[in-house]
């Protein structure tokens, strides 16, 4: 899994990661990833499992500075001072001095809380303990508000993609922001709740059982997102991340692509339209 992005702060990400959404004992997912390609794994604060993933990241075997971390603060603590103390302990919890992204995880809270939050990471970038900055669940006019405060534009923003809601950002690509998200790549009910899962409620569809889990997620590699698929279980996390080395055919992207229904499409928690 060599495939990365450039960020538009010059650092690279893996074009592909593990999400640990919903898996609060995650060592071992995270160690099994790493030892089987994978360079990335994308936690938060409110999954409760950042002793986790620095457990799992010190076990793989992988060097601390060959694996793409991320963390979020969550909008609960959108003041300055709660996100600069929600920066340091997250920080303490990974075992590790710095994440090399770190996100607001949604827009909820209003203008100046979140302007405060941002504040706080571009802060905590400065001193080190953060390499990129992020959000997550923003839309156009939450990243313009970013933008017209005269702050650093986010790198990112992780926001639901499953193929039945991606055509709402085109304002990610004019503020040069990549499109990152979670998505379960099962079908198996207890790990089919991660953030964007693939058309959770759907899976009727001909189109979907036509193509398997891995098309689905080559598809958003082509659609050029960054894919965080989720799982606890060792075999579905190495074949996850078999969908390199190979593309979908265009008349097969086309397939996928009419199932689009924009925002209607949304499948998960999708809080992106908060004042």
């Amino acid at each position: 899994m060599v495939e990365t992005v450039t960020l538009s702060d010059g650092h690279t990400m893996p074009a592909f990661g593990l999400g640990v959404y919903l898996n609060e004992e995650c060592a071992e997912a995270c160690m099994v990833a790493l030892q089987n390609g994978y360079r990335m794994i994308d936690g938060a604060r409110l999954y409760k499992n950042e002793v986790q993933v620095g457990v799992g990241v010190g076990k793989s075997g992988v060097k601390r500075e060959n694996v793409f971390i991320t963390s979020k603060v969550f909008h609960t603590d959108f003041t300055y001072d709660g996100t600069t103390a929600a920066l340091k302990d997250s920080i303490a919890n990974l075992g590790s001095s710095y994440y090399d992204l770190y996100l607001t995880h949604s827009a909820i809270g209003g203008k100046d809380a979140r302007l405060a939050a941002y504040r706080a990471l571009l802060d905590g970038k400065a001193s080190g303990m953060i390499r990129s900055i992020g959000v997550s669940n923003y839309s156009a006019k939450h990243i313009e508000e970013i933008r017209e405060a005269g702050l650093e534009m986010p790198v990112v923003n992780q926001i639901e993609a499953s193929i039945t809601a991606i055509g709402s950002h085109n304002h990610c690509e004019e503020a040069k922001t990549v499109i990152s998200y979670i998505h379960s790549a099962s079908k198996n009910p207890s790990s089919n709740t991660a953030y964007s899962p693939l058309v959770r409620g759907a899976l009727d569809n001909p189109v979907i059982q036509e193509l398997s889990t891995k098309i689905l997620i080559r598809w958003s590699l082509q659609r050029g997102f960054v894919p965080l698929p989720k799982s606890s279980q060792p075999e579905r996390i190495i074949s996850n991340g078999q969908v390199f080395g190979w593309n979908i055919e265009p008349t097969d992207m086309a397939k996928l692509d009419a199932l689009d229904r924009g925002k209607e499409g949304a499948v998960t928690w999708n809080p992106v339209d908060v004042d």
